[in-house]
Parts: C-alpha cells; sequence; structure tokens
C-alpha cells in the first residue's frame, strides 16, 4: 500500500484516458462539487452557463478567479454541481472547489493559488441567536420606564 501527502495531486482518469482533477469547496452552508476537463473552456453550473447561473458580476469574478491567476481560462472545460445557501455562498465554495481542483491538476499552480488567497477557506459562519436578545448580538429595546 503507497501512502500519499495530503496535498499530492489527485488527477483521476476515466476509461478514455482523460485526466479529471476533482475540487470540493465549501463556504458558509453550500457545497460545490467540481471537475475539471481538458477541453474548449465550457463552464457550466448545475447543468446551467455560469453567466446564466451567476447573475452579478461580482460572483462571476470570484468564481473565474482561480482560472484567471493560474492562466487556465479557456483550457478546461468546468463541471459544478452546488448546493445549499445563497449565491454568496455557492461563488464562495464554487472558487474554492475550482482552486483545489487546479492544484490537484498540478503542484506548479499552488504557489500561485496560495499566494492569491484561493486555497484559504473561508470559515466565517452566521452566529447562532442567543436568549434575552433579538438577533446574535442586538438586543431587545431598553426602556428606563
Amino acid at each position: 500500500m503507497t501512502t500519499r501527502t495530503p496535498n499530492a495531486p489527485r488527477p483521476r482518469t476515466r476509461t478514455g484516458g482523460v485526466t479529471v482533477a476533482i475540487g470540493l469547496g465549501r463556504r458558509k452552508s453550500a457545497v460545490a462539487r467540481v471537475r475539471l476537463l481538458r477541453g474548449e473552456g465550457k463552464f457550466t453550473v448545475n447543468g446551467r452557463p455560469v453567466d446564466e447561473y451567476f447573475l452579478s458580476i461580482r460572483e462571476r469574478t470570484a468564481v473565474r478567479a482561480a482560472l484567471v491567476a493560474t492562466k487556465s481560462a479557456g483550457k478546461y472545460d468546468v463541471w459544478v454541481r452546488v448546493d445549499g445557501g445563497g449565491m454568496t455562498g455557492q461563488a464562495g465554495a464554487t472558487r474554492l472547489g475550482i482552486a483545489k481542483a487546479l492544484r490537484n491538476l498540478s503542484q506548479d499552480n499552488r504557489g500561485v493559488l496560495r499566494a492569491g488567497g484561493l486555497l484559504t477557506t473561508d470559515a466565517r459562519e452566521k452566529e447562532r441567536r442567543k436568549y434575552g436578545h433579538a438577533k446574535a448580538r442586538k438586543s431587545f429595546q431598553f426602556s428606563k420606564r
């Protein structure tokens, strides 16, 4: 049995000899499963084109950030299945999933992605509501009399 370092690349080969890189991204309660295949740059999210799925320009640029940083935009077909959370969380999860897939494809991409902060998981979550408070930190209105 061979041992593998946790950050070693894991491209998988399909029966046709096609190499597929897989990445998993999480943000808030959204989970994105990403597959990268060599191709002409087709980008689908949940079966729809990326520009049709993410309507905000900020989300579109966030999703493409890893591909632009590694100069691999248009070289890979990107297939994403994302669920949970809202649009911003899904965009963040997709961004992280693509970055991890690119890292798994080639260790040369790791330095560029790490320098751009694209491999760091954004661990911020919504804070729970506390009893005796209106929201997580907001108190009910205080009346002196």
